[in-house]
């Protein structure tokens, strides 16, 4: 190998070869291994500095070795090393040649004259390489397919499949930002009521919530959430907002959009709402004002337009 390879070959490509293996073997999804994986990079780092002092004592290993033979040892390691075992002097690298360039022997040089005559200098009828030939007929074909497809039939060019590209992922993106979970906000929230939902609310609720409002949503520091008193309003859309930024100034809840994600806020808000009416034990008492749903009054009222206002009672 030694032979073949000098250090300066042997080292990199023992190194990046086992780079490339590590990065394939391990999965590290859209970054590199090395990155994602700092222990990688040290372990590269370690297996490149042994390698390296490998080659060292290697060497000079050799070169001690040389020191210690007698010259007629060294004259005979000096004939063996002569000998050239080249890769070009092998015979199948020759029929590869010679199957890609087709040339021809010099002996058959005067096979190969032709009649012309320029002051002495003649030229030879040598073939053209295959290797040459074929890519000029391949580049040919690529022409004449690309003046048919691009400049004859108008298909795109590369500047307007770009712009479709990117008209369509902006569509994408759009489609997405309506429906995705973590890009929700208080315009599009909307109530929960599946089972999974309410526990995962209750989880959140026991662990960020419960301390200020007790377990049962009772009231404590915080306001009672079981009643139909509310101090910024008592639908998902109201609460979302409350528990993503917060309460009154100076003495209200702190916000919870750094904490929580849009999805937790929607599942949390949730289950506060599906605690209205359980009427806890020594709950605390109302904070806020009354709260109507506002879209509820409203289906009342196109519902029964002709009703008349109650007539006030008399003293």
């Amino acid at each position: 190998m030694k032979k073949f390879f000098p250090a300066w070959v042997r080292v990199p490509l023992i190194f990046f070869s086992v780079f490339a293996a590590m990065e394939y073997f391990t999965d590290s999804g859209d970054r590199p291994a090395f990155i994602k994986f700092p222990m990688i990079s040290v372990f590269l780092f370690v297996f490149l500095f042994l390698l390296i002092a490998i080659e060292i004592v290697a060497s000079a290993v050799d070169n001690v070795m040389y020191q210690l033979l007698s010259d007629e040892q060294k004259k005979q390691l000096a004939e063996v090393s002569s000998i050239d075992i080249s890769l070009t002097d092998s015979p199948a690298y020759k029929k590869i040649m010679k199957w890609l360039t087709k040339s021809e022997p010099v002996e058959n040089n005067e096979f190969l004259l032709l009649d012309h005559n320029y002051d002495g200098i003649k030229e030879l009828d040598n073939k053209l390489p295959p290797w040459w030939l074929y890519l000029f007929y391949g580049c040919i074909i690529f022409g004449a397919i690309y003046l048919v497809r691009y400049e004859i039939m108008g298909g795109d060019n590369q500047e307007m499949e770009l712009k479709k590209e990117m008209a369509l992922a902006k569509e994408e993106v759009a489609k997405y930002m309506l429906t995705a979970p973590d890009r929700m906000d208080e315009s599009k929230v909307t109530k929960l009521t599946e089972s999974g939902d309410l526990a995962a609310g209750k989880e959140i609720f026991n662990n960020v919530c419960a301390a200020c409002h007790r377990a049962d949503g009772g009231g404590q520091i915080g306001p009672n959430l079981t009643d139909d008193h509310w101090i910024f309003g008592g639908d998902i859309k109201n609460l979302f907002h409350t528990i993503s930024n917060g309460g009154r100034d100076g003495k209200g809840m702190v916000a919870w959009k750094a904490t929580l994600k849009p999805t937790q806020i929607q599942q949390v808000a949730s289950y506060i709402l599906s605690l209205q009416g359980s009427n806890p034990k020594d709950a605390k008492a109302p904070e806020g004002d009354l709260w109507t749903d506002p879209a509820a009054a409203k289906t009342v009222a196109v519902a029964d337009p002709n009703t008349a206002a109650p007539e006030p009672k008399k003293p």
